[in-house]
């Protein structure tokens, strides 16, 4: 008995058609729709279609931000690892189907430059990881917060935007930021508030940070800085001497900066300008009292009064110390008398003298010591140019090397002199501007050209040997204090008589002068050029045409007439 087969209709045709495309889409490694179809334990099953199933395990629906319960009849997108295992069942994941769909958007975002959603779940070494719907993202620790976070308990559980860094989806690392968004939030209130601060404008704050060089203070979500310059006229050596943190200032804004968002604060600037008419407070040449604020290499600060300070330049400390520190002079706190040397109103500069309120040192010299009175003291010095003598009130007074001996060179006169020795001097000039004393120690012996009378050029002297050299004889002119040297040439007329040797230190001999000069200082006699000078005086007395006489006789005659004077 034959049965006849029932042909399908064409409804249940496209039913099978459609079914027939359904299982052609299914590949291992894509995402596909399936439909929740019981729930065993720990296990959901899933149709994918093509009356193919699999097992997805509940803990894989579950996770930070899906409080959703799965149940039967739920739609949900799985990945196929493999269409069929030994049990003829599908190995299907909500895991890596939620990854992939992850990657898609967030790949789009990280090119769109647009923040992405995610909860932090897990602290690792050195940061922490979040999941962005599926996708694992690493968020280093220095990109959770602008400062420092201690804890990151609170934050761990929230959904909270986040900046993607970087990307790589063949390692599958994802890099995040919540740093970046945090600051790109906080400088659009920054441009809001600074839109709404003028210049000039006077506003409370609170001061928030206290640094060496100034306070932050916060202007109600935005920071501006007042400058230590600028809390007080007076000098501030650090803030914290005027505020503290926490305190509420009033404050003047000075400056904004739009494209920074820097804004400079001040309190002195609601304050009254102490520099104001400063000219008539303090006139040039007044004496006054100020207290030691600040010592530098160059000077001193004295505070003349609160926000007025003016400046001891170094060389306006003291008449005699000149290259001392301004320290070893004065100290810090220390209340000292000025005198008022310059002010400037427009610079803000005081110029003020210390050695001002003393008697200048010269000054007071000239006045004790003229010209020409004798001065002691302490051989300080000795340079190539002569002796420093220290003197009374530390100023020191010079011999110069022409002024050490009359009679020999000061170059070997110096050499008598040494550090320490007590000297006597005449005071030659002082000029107090230059603050220099001319001092001679010569001039105290007296001037030996002064005193020898009427000297003149060719005048006959008797002189005393006072040494023998092989180039000649040292002499003095006897009842002077004139010595000269009487060279080999001049000791006879006779070449054979020219003998040093011939001569003994303290014998006396006669010679003419041959050159005196008071202007130049300068001596010099002759035993040759008296020789000569006798034989013609002799030759025109008794050299006669008539008298037969030889010129033996004729010097006969004139020495005989010599020895009988």
């Amino acid at each position: 008995m034959s049965v006849a087969m029932q042909q399908p209709s064409r409804e249940d045709f496209a039913a099978l058609l459609e079914e027939s495309f359904r299982t052609n889409e299914i590949s291992e490694g894509s995402v596909v729709k399936g439909k929740v179809v019981a729930i065993e334990k720990d296990v959901a099953v899933i149709d994918i279609g093509a009356k193919t199933e699999g097992r997805v395990a509940l803990k894989e629906f579950a996770g930070p931000n899906r409080d959703r319960e799965l149940k039967v009849g739920d739609e949900v997108e799985v990945y196929v690892e493999r269409i069929e295992n030994a049990l003829g069942e599908a190995v299907i994941s909500r895991d890596k189907a939620r990854r992939e769909e992850s990657w898609v958007k967030l790949e789009k975002a990280f090119e769109a430059q647009e923040r992405v959603n995610g909860v932090i779940f897990n602290q690792v070494k050195g940061g922490y990881t979040v999941d962005l719907d599926g996708a694992v993202a690493f968020l280093p620790r220095s990109q959770v917060d602008i400062r420092p976070v201690r804890d990151v308990t609170p934050l761990m559980g929230v959904a909270q935007p986040f900046q993607i860094l970087k990307m790589d989806r063949r390692r599958g690392n994802i890099v995040v930021s919540r740093r970046t968004v945090l600051e790109e939030s906080r400088a659009e209130q920054r441009s809001e508030l600074v839109a709404n601060l003028e210049e000039g404008q006077v506003i409370d704050g609170v001061v928030k940070n206290i640094t060496e060089y100034g306070a932050f203070v916060d202007l109600g979500g935005i920071d501006g800085l007042l400058h230590v310059t600028d809390m007080a006229w007076r000098r501030v050596n650090h803030p914290s001497e005027v505020v503290t943190i926490g305190q509420t200032v009033k404050v003047k804004i000075i400056k904004i900066n739009h494209e920074t968002h820097r804004i400079s604060l001040g309190i002195k600037q609601l304050l009254a300008d102490p520099w104001e008419g400063i000219a008539a407070r303090y006139p040039v040449n007044a004496k006054l009292k100020g207290r030691v604020t600040n010592i530098t290499d160059y000077g001193a600060f004295v505070e003349l009064e609160p926000g007025i300070e003016g400046l001891i330049h170094v060389s306006e400390m003291s008449w005699t110390k000149k290259n001392v520190h301004p320290g070893k002079i004065i100290s810090t706190s220390q209340e000292v008398e000025v005198v008022i040397l310059e002010v400037d109103q427009v610079k803000r500069r005081i110029s003020l003298g210390l050695k001002q309120t003393l008697q200048n040192p010269w000054d007071a010299f000239a006045e004790k010591h003229p010209v020409g009175s004798e001065v002691e003291g302490e051989v300080k010095n000795k340079t190539e140019f002569g002796l420093f003598i220290g003197l009374e009130n530390d100023v020191d007074g010079m011999v110069h090397l022409s002024d050490l001996d009359w009679n020999r060179p000061g170059e070997q006169v110096i050499d008598d002199f040494k550090k320490g020795d007590i000297v006597r001097a005449q005071v030659l000039d002082v000029d107090v501007e230059k603050e220099r004393i001319s001092l001679g120690i010569k001039q105290l012996a007296g001037d030996p050209f002064a005193e020898a009378g009427e000297i003149k050029k060719g005048q006959i002297v008797t002189c005393e040997v006072l040494e023998v050299k092989d180039g000649g004889l040292e002499v003095k002119i006897v009842d002077t204090d004139l010595s000269t040297f009487i060279k080999r040439n001049e000791l006879a007329r006779d070449r054979a008589d020219q003998r040093p040797e011939r001569f003994a230190a303290g014998e006396k001999l006669d010679a003419r002068v041959t050159q005196f000069d008071r202007k130049a200082r300068r001596v010099t006699v002759s035993v040759k050029a008296l020789e000569v000078a006798e034989e013609k005086e002799a030759m025109a007395q008794y050299g006669s045409a008539d008298s037969g006489a030889s010129l033996g006789d004729i010097l006969g005659a004139a020495l005989k007439a010599k020895d009988k004077k």
